[in-house]
């Protein structure tokens, strides 16, 4: 044999031999999951560790195994990610160039005044010939306004439900702090979250519990002067202040409130701002205020989680906390739905993914099980929280 057959001969043999002892290898698919939500703006933060929670949770099940798909191929998770500044027409933009490509689900959006405009350009119902609508499952980690998933049957979201948690707040603030009558708000009035929140969910509720609501104040996202806002509050003179807003303009009103002295018995914060991004901007400022969240590292695995991601730069909150367990729910999914994560098959492994999402009642938690509606919303459990020596600490739980 010449020397240069010789050579094809051993190059061929030894690329059998190869292919022969990592047969896993070779056959494992990528399974592709696109996030997106704000990358820039004053609410960076939360896409910053929805991404790092994302890419943490897939990293755990890639090293456990990966994903069974449904002909027994190992899948691999592959995690995007993408900005969308928690813009409305960026965020559609996103999503549009998203389902362009072999992602099988869409994973965000931060922001509740992207989420709403978004489901409305998803087919409303499943199978309606002629609803022309984009047919691609989104599941929403961290946009929080209420009953926004009934907009589209392709849109889903783990969210805790607000309207629930304060109302459990303030029944367990009137049993157990009696002295308290009266309520000042304050909210972003341009941040479609924060003022929902205000609105539709603590001024009602309070009202509803017999607090009297003493005034509101109202400022934008981008504010960094709360002066006006502060003396409105020490001129209602209300036991209560509660903050319907996210951790820079929290720590703005805070601050402000303390150099004019203002000093009220309690102050309640947004679900959003029990984060770490809230202790890092104002934790004397913050000391005690008490916020309802559907996530704390009280349990295993939510304090495994957690240190998963922080290796990938990020924190665990009730919004990045809920990104890693979409991740988890969906490895459930594709596997119960039998996904192939084909070229030839990604149309038809997204409905898959949508009906499998449907069908679910309830999902296992890092602090707990949540359950499923039939408009595709969660009901998770909570906590209530308050910042203690720069950390936040858990001050009740309403399921005990």
């Amino acid at each position: 044999m010449t020397i240069p057959r010789l050579l094809a001969a051993s190059a061929f043999v030894t690329t059998m031999a190869i292919s022969s002892a990592m047969p896993a290898a070779a056959q494992e698919r990528e399974i592709r999951l696109s996030g997106f939500g704000a990358m820039s703006g004053v609410v960076r933060s939360f896409g910053i560790n929805s991404k790092a929670a994302l890419e943490a949770a897939a990293d755990e099940i890639n090293k456990s195994g990966g994903v069974k798909l449904g002909d027994g191929t190992k899948g691999k998770i592959v995690i995007d990610y993408f900005d969308d500044r928690c813009n409305a027409e960026e965020g559609i933009s996103v999503t549009r160039r998203i389902a362009s490509t072999s992602s099988l689900v869409g994973i965000g959006p931060t922001c509740s005044n992207v989420a709403e405009p978004l489901f409305g350009v998803l087919q409303k119902k499943v199978g309606d010939a002629g609803d022309s609508g984009l047919q691609f499952p989104i599941f929403t980690d961290v946009a929080i306004k209420g009953g926004l998933a009934k907009i589209s049957e392709w849109a889903f979201r783990n969210v805790p439900d607000e309207g629930a948690m304060y109302a459990a707040l303030f029944q367990w603030l009137k049993k157990t702090r009696p002295e308290l009558k009266t309520i000042f708000g304050g909210v972003e009035e341009d941040f479609a979250h924060s003022r929902a929140t205000w609105y539709a969910v603590m001024k009602e509720v309070a009202a509803k519990e017999g607090f009297e609501i003493k005034g509101e104040a109202k400022w934008l996202l981008a504010d960094t002067n709360f002066t006006n806002q502060a003396r409105e509050a020490r001129r209602a003179a209300a036991d209560i202040v509660a903050i319907s807003a996210h951790p820079f303009t929290t720590c703005g009103m805070l601050k402000e409130l303390g150099r004019q002295g203002v000093k009220p018995k309690l102050v309640i914060g947004l679900t959003s701002s029990s984060s770490l991004e809230t202790l890092q901007g104002c934790a004397a400022e913050a000391e005690a205020i008490i916020i309802p969240t559907s996530f704390a590292p009280v349990t295993p695995e939510a304090r495994a989680a957690a240190d998963r991601a922080a290796k990938f730069n990020g924190s665990l909150d009730l919004h990045s906390g809920a990104a890693y367990e979409i991740v988890a729910i969906l490895k459930d999914v594709i596997e119960g739905e039998g996904v192939l994560a084909k070229s030839d098959t990604v149309q038809a492994d997204r409905a898959k993914i949508r009906n499998g999402l449907s069908k679910l009642t309830e999902t296992k938690g890092l602090i707990g099980i949540s359950k499923r509606t039939e408009e595709g919303e969660a009901v998770k459990p909570f906590l209530f929280v308050h910042a203690k020596g720069g950390k936040w600490e858990v001050l009740h739980n309403p399921t005990k």
